[in-house]
C-alpha cells in the first residue's frame, strides 16, 4: 500500500487574505513532513470560484513550490481540468513538463472535466462538451511530451505544427491519471490506460466492484500515451490519536464540515440538464443504516473512515486494501478545523505506528523487487 495527501486549500471564514495565506503555508509545512516521513504522493486540486471550499485555482504553482521543499515524495498534478476556456491543453503540456522538470521526475498528471457549475459556468464552459474536450486532451498531450513536432485538427481543439517545449524530465512521460467520481468513470481510465484516481468516499462495495471493472479493462487497454498506469488510488480522511475518543471528537468535525461544504457546490447536473452528466459527482453514498438523529447519541466514526486509534487506522485500511485499491489519499484537514499542530502529530503517529503494517522493510522491499 502507499499512502498520499490530497490538499483541497479550503479556507475558513472570514475569507481573508491572511486566513488564505494561513492555509497554503499549513499545506507546505505538511507536505515536508510527509516527505521526511515517507509518505509516497502529494496531490494538489484544481478548482475555481469554490469559496471556502477550495481555492486551490493554481495548483501548479503551489506544487512547485512544494516540489522546491521536498526531496522524494511523487508530486501529484490533480486534477488538471480539461475544458477549454479554463485551460488550453498546449498550457498544460508546458507547465506539466516544466513542473516535472523542478521536481527532478517527480511528476504524476492526473485529469478531470469539472462537475460544478459554479466552475464551468464561471468561464462559460458548456457542460455538453467537457467528455469529448477530456478525450481529446488526454490523446493529445502525451504526443506533445514525445514529439518534436505536433499538430491536431480536432472538435474542441486545433493547432498547426509546433514544437511544443519544454519536454518533461520523465521518459516517455509522467504517469497519467483520470479523477473518478462517478461510477463509469473508471472505465474511460482503464480503456486509455490510465490510472484511476478516486476522488470522492464510497462504500466498500462499490470501491470492490470499481477496481474489478477497472482491472479487467486496463489488461485490454489502447493507451493514449507510452506508458500504461494501472494502479488505483482511493481517498479517505484521517485523523491519528491514541486517544480514540479524542481522535473521534476531532476527526469527524473535521469530516463534517468538509461534506457540508462539499454538499453546496452548484453540481452541472441541477442546473444544466444534460447526458453529458448522469449522476452527481463528489457526493458520497450512504454507509449503512441511518444513524439516529438525536444528538445525544454518539453516532462514532462510519466504518472505514480511517479516524481513530491506529489500530483503528490500521484495521480500516486494511479494508480498503482487501477492495484492490494500490494507495490511499487523505485529506488531513477542512477549512483549518483542526489545530496545525494536531495535524502534524496525527502525520507522525500515522507514520509511526500504521505505516510500518504496510511497508516492506527497505530489505525485504528489494528482494521482493
Amino acid at each position: 500500500m502507499k499512502f498520499g495527501l490530497f490538499f483541497e486549500l479550503s479556507v475558513p471564514r472570514p475569507l481573508s487574505r491572511h486566513n488564505e495565506q494561513l492555509a497554503i503555508f499549513n499545506a507546505f509545512e505538511q507536505a515536508r513532513l510527509a516527505d521526511q516521513l515517507c509518505f509516497d504522493h502529494l496531490w494538489v486540486v484544481e478548482h475555481h470560484f469554490l469559496e471556502e471550499y477550495s481555492h486551490s485555482s493554481a495548483p501548479e504553482v503551489v506544487l512547485t513550490a512544494m516540489a522546491m521543499q521536498t526531496e522524494r515524495i511523487r508530486i501529484g498534478h490533480g486534477a488538471v481540468v480539461c475544458v477549454p476556456g479554463i485551460n488550453h491543453p498546449v498550457r498544460i503540456a508546458e507547465r506539466c513538463a516544466m513542473l516535472d522538470i523542478l521536481s527532478k521526475g517527480r511528476l504524476e498528471v492526473a485529469t478531470a472535466r469539472s462537475s460544478t457549475w459554479t466552475e464551468l459556468g464561471g468561464f462559460g464552459g458548456s457542460p455538453d462538451i467537457t467528455k469529448a474536450s477530456w478525450d481529446e486532451y488526454v490523446h493529445a498531450i502525451p504526443q506533445m511530451w514525445m514529439q518534436d513536432s505536433f499538430s491536431w485538427e480536432g472538435v474542441t481543439f486545433s493547432m498547426p505544427e509546433r514544437n511544443v517545449i519544454p519536454k518533461p524530465y520523465q521518459d516517455p512521460h509522467p504517469p497519467l491519471w483520470v479523477a473518478v467520481t462517478t461510477p463509469g468513470t473508471e472505465m474511460d481510465a482503464a480503456e486509455r490506460g490510465m490510472g484511476c484516481l478516486g476522488v470522492s468516499a464510497g462504500s466498500f462495495a462499490s470501491q470492490e466492484q470499481t477496481v474489478k471493472r477497472y482491472r479487467q479493462a486496463v489488461r485490454n487497454c489502447r493507451p493514449v500515451g507510452k506508458l500504461i498506469n494501472s494502479q488505483v488510488a482511493g481517498m479517505n480522511f484521517m485523523y491519528c490519536h491514541e486517544d480514540r475518543k479524542q481522535a473521534a471528537a476531532v476527526g469527524l468535525e473535521m469530516v463534517r464540515n468538509f461534506n457540508y461544504l462539499n454538499t453546496h457546490q452548484l453540481w452541472s447536473r441541477e442546473v444544466y440538464p444534460t447526458s453529458a452528466y448522469r449522476t452527481l459527482g463528489n457526493l458520497a453514498p450512504g454507509k449503512g443504516a441511518k444513524a439516529p438523529d438525536d444528538p445525544r447519541v454518539d453516532k462514532g466514526v462510519p466504518e472505514g473512515v480511517t479516524i481513530g486509534n491506529p489500530a483503528d487506522l490500521i484495521a480500516a485500511i486494511k479494508m480498503w486494501e482487501g477492495t484492490g485499491v494500490d494507495s490511499i489519499n487523505f485529506v488531513l484537514n477542512a477549512v483549518e478545523t483542526i489545530r496545525q499542530k494536531d495535524v502534524l502529530e496525527s502525520l507522525s503517529l500515522f507514520a509511526r505506528e500504521v505505516m510500518p503494517a504496510f511497508k516492506l522493510p527497505a530489505k525485504a522491499a528489494g528482494e521482493a523487487a
